[in-house]
């Protein structure tokens, strides 16, 4: 399997577990998604430009903790929503996306988690939207892994991770704002990774549930000590390598 970091701010014990190769059943659309981030990557080469690049292109200085492009990016028909900033200073990592769903695709049996403590508002009812993970970007403007937060860092509404997984499939960006090719490659990448991102949301949630268990006191959702959930490193290449060593055993 390809190599990957795990961590939790908050428990070493509950392992971030690599999805098994054997354990996926949509081989084929996985393989389809490969083509189309390749021929992404393939296409932004030929033109000496990558995926940071052009989402950076106009924007001015790049300033930490601002989103970019301003405004960020949403389609009014899939409701998928998505920003690219930086302020972690992780060795190797330009920046990182933030990728939403928000309310009008959400559907009206999924609802927010309970059993927390509110000591901060969360969106509600036509504000509220989805989080789902992270994508971590080279200073080359590659993909270098992916996170999952906790809810204070996005201001999210807090969704179990089984809903969550639910509304991945209707994460898609349809238009060319503010490049074509940058909104094909970032809704393959959920496809081409689902498997990771899977994996990720129900550790996050292990990782709350652990949190709340052991702090019963505890905002657990709202603590600044607790941001980074767990955190994949993905190569490309050598995941579509492994997919196209799985379909020729099948």
């Amino acid at each position: 399997m390809m190599n990957y970091s795990a961590w939790s701010a908050c428990a070493d014990d509950i392992p971030l577990e690599v999805p098994l190769l054997e354990s996926i059943d949509n081989l084929d659309e996985l393989l389809i998604a490969a083509k189309t981030v390749k021929e992404c990557h393939r296409l932004l080469e030929k033109a000496g430009i990558n995926i940071v690049s052009e989402l950076l292109k106009g924007q001015g200085t790049f300033y930490q903790l601002n989103h970019y492009p301003e405004g960020d990016v949403y389609d009014d028909e899939t409701h998928s929503q998505y920003y690219y900033h930086n302020h972690r200073g992780i060795d190797g990592e330009h920046g990182h996306f933030h990728t939403f769903l928000r309310s009008p695709s959400i559907p009206d049996s999924i609802k927010p988690m309970q059993g927390f403590k509110r000591s901060q508002p969360w969106p509600l009812d036509r504000e509220a939207l989805a989080h789902f993970v992270c994508i971590s970007m080279d200073d080359e403007g590659f993909p270098m892994g992916f996170f999952t937060v906790n809810r204070w860092v996005s201001a999210q509404t807090w969704y179990s991770a089984k809903d969550t997984i639910a509304l991945l499939e209707h994460f898609y960006i349809d238009h060319a704002y503010p490049n074509l090719v940058v909104n094909q490659w970032l809704s393959a990448m959920f496809v081409l990774f689902r498997p990771y991102i899977v994996a990720l949301l129900e550790h996050r949630d292990k990782v709350v549930s652990f949190m709340q268990e052991t702090n019963l006191d505890l905002d657990v959702l709202e603590d600044r000590s607790l941001d980074v959930m767990g955190s994949f490193h993905i190569t490309v290449d050598e995941w579509v390598t492994q997919l196209h060593q799985l379909s020729e055993k099948i």
